[in-house]
């Protein structure tokens, strides 16, 4: 049986596909056309964020029972598509949980203390002690909305840090929350009372723009936004605005409508934003745990 991998995959997850006697095919990140030729005579496709497993790439697959994503979303894969060929489509939507949770955190103290402007104005020669007055994480409220995860995740070490912890989520699960202390409440009022809003919640339809102009303008001048979830959950006109005129106090963005963000975006020009490359499940561990979950799984399948 013949996989293929068509994004950098952990070398342990392709040491479980080996031991399992797949042939393997890798082509880093091919384009559609490519993944078209490829994909012809493959039992299973291996992809990440990218690349894209289109209806075109699926019914030109006809072998195809089973394709991989090493990661959390499924935004890239056509699932109709999928579905109605009965091929079965996984993930490890657990892997980056943590990855991505620190990540938040990281983010979060560039912007509250200042640090990437910091060491800009370093670089530069300027020594900006007077512009980097910064502010603490100790007793703020910390507004998690989607509770999944890595909103769980986000909420602990939230609570280590002796944070407040407000939660919104659909589907609230009073247990997890009472662990962490937390209390579910009305987008609204989380908006309203956080210090920090940091998102979680998967892109769809009733998510897309969720932070836009109005929600914004419900935040407090003093708060803080961070996005690592996905970049259209967001409203970034509206954000560039905000962040120009003050609504807030910054943003930590790891992930954007547009990726990548070209150079002369407008976040790029501004000093109250901290901008990663959606780096938010770039760690070894992450890696090798999404990798060895997905390869396992195919080999489930594909050995029945």
């Amino acid at each position: 049986m013949k996989v293929l991998v068509a994004a950098p995959l952990h070398e342990k997850a392709l040491e479980v596909l080996k031991k399992a006697g797949f042939e393997i095919l890798y082509e880093e990140y091919p384009d559609e056309e490519r993944l078209v030729e490829l994909v012809r005579d493959v039992d299973a496709i291996i992809v990440r964020s990218k690349p894209k497993v289109t209806r075109r790439v699926i019914e030109n697959a006809p072998k195809l029972k089973v394709i991989g994503r090493a990661g959390v979303g499924l935004d890239n894969i056509d699932l109709e598509a999928a579905k109605e060929r009965g091929i079965k489509v996984v993930n490890s939507p657990g892997a980056s949980s943590r990855s991505v949770a620190e990540l938040v955190f990281g983010l979060l103290f560039a912007v509250a203390r200042k640090v990437a402007f910091a060491d800009r104005k370093m670089r530069e020669g300027v020594w900006a002690k007077k512009q980097c007055m910064g502010i603490e994480l100790e007793g703020k409220t910390i507004g998690i909305i989607g509770f999944g995860r890595i909103g769980y995740q986000v909420a602990k070490i939230a609570k280590a840090f002796e944070m407040n912890v407000l939660l919104y989520d659909p589907y609230p699960n009073e247990e997890r929350a009472k662990e962490v202390g937390g209390r579910f409440t009305s987008l609204e009022e989380l908006l309203r009372e956080s210090d920090v809003v940091t998102l979680h919640v998967p892109l769809i339809d009733a998510t897309y723009h969720l932070i836009n102009e109005e929600r914004l303008k419900l935040m407090k001048k003093t708060a803080i936004l961070i996005n690592a979830a996905r970049g259209a959950v967001v409203d970034t006109e509206a954000l560039v605005k905000a962040l120009q005129e003050g609504w807030i106090y910054g943003a930590g963005l790891d992930v954007f409508e547009e990726e990548p963000l070209s150079k002369d975006h407008p976040l790029t020009k501004l000093d109250n934003v901290v901008l990663t490359p959606h780096i938010g499940a770039s760690t070894e561990e992450a890696q090798m745990r999404a990798g060895v979950q997905v390869a396992e799984q195919i080999v489930e399948i594909l050995k029945g």
